[in-house]
């Protein structure tokens, strides 16, 4: 290169990068808010025969599923959305496991109670009951207010509510969910089961843009069942994802756990398989898996402008234990909680050494395979406790936002108005107190009289 022009490229070189450190700086003083939201994925949740006999009490007649969630609940308690893959349908009686899976209604009662928000159902067991399946199974997570999405009674249904928006902390996700198939059954006109479509992926990706989200989601059923690595099928399918706006990629259908990459300069990240989170089979590799936590915030530089991107992943072991017949018992254990005295709960010897070689493999295969994500060792706390800013408004007060600034409503909004036109509006979650108190000083200027107060933090 020519010396002259040399010199001018260094030159521009240097004033390019001034530039663009002194924008760095700018937005960073210019930054008003964060708000943070936290995700918990967690893999296949199925009903074999061994856990639909575990599950009956036949003194009442009924089926029981605390004791399965039991030790995960607070992991999904100090999540503010917790997403899993429905790999069954509750098509009713006669309740049946493997191949055509029939769960209690119990079941997803307990998944509720333990803090499961959102379940997708688009799966190669979606069909299992055929279009009586499909159906009731949307009637039941209806009733008891579970978000889903992935199959629908008719393309109405779809085309209003899907992708699925999520609002949570100011913070709006689009979930969307596809299969590779339904183990050889068709589709009943007019239900819908997505299937895995690059052109409908594309134009449903598009749709989804047109919400404006602040992050896209997508949860895929793929893959080989069995096999601890991703396939060239895979990889190309995150890729396509990914290049048309997805921001998180989250496999199922394995059964066993696939490696994860995050990549943080292009704010992306894939599971490729979670494996299964609770199951029958006691196989290996089959019988533990993972749940990974994420982390999302969102920086407000002024009221039109703000950034969103994932600032935290790592993800939870956890291992399926059966206990001995004749009281046989399933439990979720995560590993955090349970790896350092493992006789304080696993009390035979086969299962402690099945415990072990679990630990030794998934770590072997994610120690290698990741990119990014690594093991949460910590257990989560027992109870986790959340601030919201809580102000009452007479009914006479005509408009209960005069006052409030655009900026005020980014954490999120509730109102409930009484009987007597009176309401009560509170903020969205804040796990930190200092943010809290922050947002508290700004609504006391026009409501003197709000206050701070203390939940927990699954609302």
């Amino acid at each position: 290169m020519h010396p002259i022009a040399e010199h001018l490229l260094t030159r521009y070189t240097i004033r390019f990068r001034l530039t663009v450190l002194a924008w760095l700086i700018t937005a960073a003083c210019m930054a008003q808010d964060t708000t943070r939201i936290s995700l918990l994925f967690i893999g296949d949740i199925m009903q074999h025969d061994s856990q639909l006999q575990s599950a009956y009490d036949a003194a009442t007649g009924l089926y029981n599923y605390e004791p399965c969630f039991r030790y995960v609940k607070k992991y999904f308690s100090g999540a503010d959305l917790t997403i899993g893959n429905l790999e069954l349908t509750l098509g009713g009686k006669p309740y049946t496991g493997y191949p055509e899976f029939s769960a209690p209604d119990a079941l997803a009662a307990a998944l509720k109670h333990a803090g499961v928000d959102v379940l997708v159902t688009a799966n190669n067991h979606s069909l299992d009951r055929r279009r009586k399946g499909l159906e009731r199974t949307i009637k039941v997570l209806d009733s008891l207010k579970m978000l889903h999405t992935g199959t629908f009674r008719d393309t109405v249904e779809r085309m209003n509510d899907y992708p699925l928006l999520i609002s949570k902390n100011g913070i709006n996700l689009a979930l969307l969910n596809y299969t590779y198939g339904t183990n050889g059954i068709p589709v009943t006109k007019p239900n819908v089961v997505n299937l895995i479509d690059t052109a409908v992926i594309r134009k449903d990706l598009a749709q989804a843009k047109k919400l404006n989200p602040d992050m896209i989601i997508i949860f895929m059923h793929w893959g080989n069942e069995y096999q601890s690595m991703p396939s060239k099928q895979q990889k190309q399918l995150a890729e396509y994802c990914f290049s048309n706006g997805a921001n998180l990629v989250i496999g199922a259908h394995p059964h066993v756990l696939q490696p994860m990459e995050w990549r943080k300069d292009k704010n992306q990240l894939v599971v490729y398989s979670l494996g299964n989170f609770i199951s029958g089979q006691r196989d290996r590799y089959r019988d533990g898996a993972a749940m990974v936590r994420i982390e999302v915030s969102k920086i407000y530089y002024s009221d039109s402008l703000a950034a969103t991107s994932v600032n935290d992943a790592g993800y939870i072991l956890h291992w399926v234990y059966r206990t001995p017949a004749p009281n046989r018992k399933f439990y979720v254990l995560p590993v955090p909680d349970f790896e350092a005295d493992t006789t304080a709960f696993i009390y035979d010897d086969l299962s402690k050494l099945a415990f072990t070689r679990f630990l030794e493999d998934a770590r072997k295969l994610l120690a290698s395979g990741n990119i990014g994500v690594e093991e949460i060792k910590i257990p989560a706390p027992d109870s986790a406790i959340c601030y919201r800013v809580v102000w009452q408004v007479p009914a006479y007060a005509k408009d209960w936002t005069a006052g409030l600034e655009p900026s005020d409503f980014r954490f999120g909004i509730e109102v409930e108005t009484d009987a007597a036109g009176n309401q009560q509006v509170r903020s969205g979650s804040f796990r930190r107190r200092s943010a809290a108190e922050t947002y508290l000083k700004k609504i006391q200027v026009g409501y003197p009289e709000a206050q701070l107060v203390t939940s927990g933090c699954k609302q």
